[in-house]
């Protein structure tokens, strides 16, 4: 069966894109800890980061970040916290967060919600500065 995110590289399930190419997908967390929190992905169905081969592990950082610089300038943050779990869905993936303090990257916090049209402008603004 595919994983949530083979689906949402499908098409089958909706997701606020904010960076794509052949190979990665990028796009925002629909449980974030911060607003702006993006998932990178590869688009191949792998689950475990590092059973990526070696020239595909190092294409899926450079394009995290790619993805990280245009959501630094699109969400106001002091730095880009990233976090690979691989737990949550079994499908290799990059937490990229906006983070102004070390405790904005607790996965145990609250997750946040926000509405579609934010989540659309927030997903447009970052789309409009990543550089691939």
């Amino acid at each position: 069966m595919p994983s949530l995110f083979t689906r949402i590289i499908q098409g089958e399930i909706p997701a606020y894109k904010v960076a794509e190419n052949e190979k990665f997908l990028a796009f925002l967390d629909i449980s974030p800890l911060a607003k702006g929190h993006t998932l990178v992905i590869p688009k191949q169905e792998i689950d475990y980061i590092f059973d990526l081969d070696s020239d595909l592990h190092k294409e899926l950082w450079d394009f995290a970040r790619k993805v990280s610089h245009g959501i630094r300038k699109a969400v106001p943050c002091k730095r880009i916290g990233i976090a690979v779990i691989g737990l949550e869905v079994a499908h290799a993936h990059i937490h990229l967060i906006p983070i102004n303090q070390v405790s904005d990257m607790n996965f145990a916090r609250p997750k946040l919600s926000f509405p579609a049209e934010e989540m659309k402008s927030v997903a447009e603004a970052i789309r409009d500065q990543v550089q691939l």
